[in-house]
């Protein structure tokens, strides 16, 4: 098996946490060759710390002086569709973290660039490669008629995990002028999106974009589609949202939100008659917390539950394995670019939907 030249960009947290020691253990898929940060602290520490001798502020520079197979986009969201871009037009597959982009322009730009290269574009959906989340997808005409579904996430923010848990550096040597142009260009990128809204519905479509995406991407591929939006609503500006997601047949609620509790709590349920499916997530800040499948069946007097946890290995590692198989194959990814907009066109809905209900937006 030939390992993939691989060059990340983007050496922050999820970078060093996650992607960083995955690539480190699957030796005989990849081989870190370049890394890729504005930052010089995190160029040295990542540098030194896995023996890349190419290192780079400048994605164009590195995608251009250096011989990759692929790459990974792990930088600031505003950024993700010119890497992805850049990186397809020097023939390069891209496996690019969730959200692939921000505005319907970069999505088209996106497709067309890998229409033009013929290389693979995979968003980075690692819940949807977890063994128990697939198992459910098998698993689901089991429940008979779907009456319900319950899609929640409601988390502590990622740094009340990782702190006690995993040495993390956040540099201070990012130029201000980069973090304002960072923001400015977030901001256009939204009102590309939605028009001209309220801040508090850019920061709604923003958390869509993040940690929705997880949850709204798994809730197609197990279900389909959505046929609409029925109601939505967000508070504490934008950092709650609760939305009624209509299906032929039934209603699925999807409820997500940020706190300080120190806790991880992402479920997707689906709910027949008499037996039900819950897939549950942990933290993936703490590798190889297990994804689990819990059934719930009730047969004349007797309820009976089981608990699946097929492996202990993270998700993200699965999705690692899945992008070398693919790019080797030539097979097309599940979570590629128009996957993706499928999940962009339900974030807009949502926000519409916010927006029609409370007529002070």
């Amino acid at each position: 098996m030939t390992a993939l030249r691989v060059g990340v960009v983007g050496l922050g947290e999820v970078a060093q946490v996650v992607h960083l020691p995955i690539l480190e253990q699957l030796p005989e898929l990849y081989e870190l060759s370049a890394v890729c940060d504005i930052s010089p602290t995190l160029l040295k520490l990542v540098g030194d710390r896995y023996g890349v001798e190419q290192r780079y502020a400048d994605f164009e520079e590195m995608v251009a002086d250096t011989s990759l197979d692929c790459v990974l986009v792990l930088n600031s969201d505003e950024y993700h569709s010119d890497c992805v871009v850049t990186a397809l037009d020097h023939g390069l597959h891209v496996l690019v973290e969730k959200p692939m982009c921000l505005s319907p322009r970069e999505a088209e730009r996106i497709i067309e660039a890998r229409d033009r290269s013929g290389c693979q574009v995979m968003v980075g959906y690692m819940r949807r490669f977890a063994p128990a989340f697939e198992q459910a997808v098998r698993r689901l005409p089991e429940i008979g008629p779907i009456r319900y579904v319950r899609v929640h996430d409601i988390i502590g923010r990622n740094q009340l995990m990782i702190d006690p848990t995993t040495r993390v550096v956040r540099p201070d040597d990012i130029p201000r002028a980069a973090m304002e142009e960072r923001w400015a260009r977030g901001g256009a990128l939204v009102r590309e999106a939605l028009g001209d809204v309220p801040d508090v519905l850019g920061g709604t479509y923003r958390l869509l974009c993040g940690l929705g995406s997880h949850d709204l991407s798994a809730m197609r591929e197990l279900l389909g589609r959505p046929r609409g939006v029925a109601a939505a609503r967000q508070w504490r500006n934008g950092g709650y949202i609760v939305a009624m997601l209509e299906y032929d047949g039934y209603l699925a609620t999807y409820e997500t939100g940020v706190d300080e509790q120190r806790r991880f709590d992402a479920h997707l349920e689906v709910f027949g008659e008499t037996s039900s499916l819950r897939v549950q997530y942990d933290t993936p800040y703490i590798r190889h917390l297990p994804t689990t499948l819990v059934l719930d069946r009730t047969e004349g007097d007797g309820y009976e539950r089981t608990v699946v946890r097929p492996d202990l290995t993270d998700p993200y590692t699965h999705e690692l394995q899945y992008f070398h198989a693919h790019v080797r194959s030539g097979e097309p990814v599940k979570t590629g670019p128009e996957d993706y907009v499928q999940d962009m066109e339900l974030f807009t809905e949502i926000v519409a939907a916010i927006r029609a209900g409370d007529p002070s937006l």
